[in-house]
């Protein structure tokens, strides 16, 4: 790879032959100094000493924490997030303030809202108004660590209503405009380049924009090598243009995910 940004290792698709917890420590072992996850826990409000093993946990392993999801509901699975559910508002609400108290002893600073299935029980502009409120409430709680609220489109679910570049961005403008700055675009190379974007024109066009960069290769969502996309051109051109963050590796191993990683050198 040409570029010189750094890697975060999504600790959510890698080392899971591991639990949670021994996880950090495989990625420190595997010679990364970074970790992302998504939310590690069952639910929105764990035990408190279940949040402090998690803690433990990255800070034994001499890692940071670069990024952070909200709680998704069910992942993967039938939520994909529930920014945008109208029945779980307070469960949301609640979770924030946990990623925040995360974010204080970490330092965790990039926290991926996903926006969550459309209902066929509820009213799609009531859906989006939800999202909208819970991304300004989420942009608060992060806000006094520094961090940022991360709006991601993905794949795989026909009724998720975020699903290109543009979808996105568009989102982060609505979220901006009702008042809360610290939101920005996540782009996952896989996710938009299966759903049918040119990935090559967002990254020239919006990478000074985005707030974090993951990658997988596509078809497939296996390590870089695996597919088809030109993920060195796509992160040297993002480089070129603006990004200067970490780069999440969040694809699903073809091989042990200790192996999975000939493909930097």
């Amino acid at each position: 790879m040409s570029h010189t940004l750094g890697y975060t290792v999504n600790c959510s698709l890698l080392f899971t032959e591991l639990p949670v917890n021994e996880r950090p420590r495989a990625a420190r072992e595997a010679g990364f100094d970074a970790v992302e996850f998504w939310w590690p826990f069952e639910t929105a409000t764990p035990p408190q000493a279940d949040i402090d093993a998690f803690v433990a946990a990255i800070e034994n392993a001499g890692v940071r924490l670069t990024g952070l999801n909200f709680f998704a509901g069910q992942l993967p699975g039938p939520d994909r997030g529930v920014l945008s559910h109208p029945d779980r508002i307070a469960e949301f609400r609640a979770n924030t303030e946990l990623v925040a108290q995360i974010a204080e002893r970490t330092g965790a600073t990039g926290f991926n809202a996903l926006y969550g299935r459309t209902q066929d029980w509820a009213d799609p502009a009531e859906q989006h108004r939800t999202a909208l409120e819970n991304t300004v409430a989420a942009a608060e709680a992060v806000a006094r660590v520094g961090g940022t609220v991360l709006i991601e489109p993905i794949s795989g679910a026909d009724d998720y209503p975020l699903k290109t570049a543009a979808d996105g961005l568009a989102f982060v403008e609505e979220a901006r405009k009702a008042g809360a700055d610290n939101v920005a675009f996540l782009a996952d190379f896989f996710h938009l380049a299966v759903n049918g974007d040119d990935v090559a024109r967002v990254v020239r066009d919006h990478a000074a924009e985005f707030g974090h960069i993951q990658i997988a290769d596509a078809p497939g969502r296996g390590e870089p090598g695996t597919g088809d996309l030109p993920l060195d051109a796509l992160l040297a051109d993002s480089q070129a243009n603006g990004y200067s963050g970490p780069v999440g590796l969040e694809y699903k191993p073809t091989v042990p995910s200790a192996e999975s990683f000939g493909w930097i050198r």
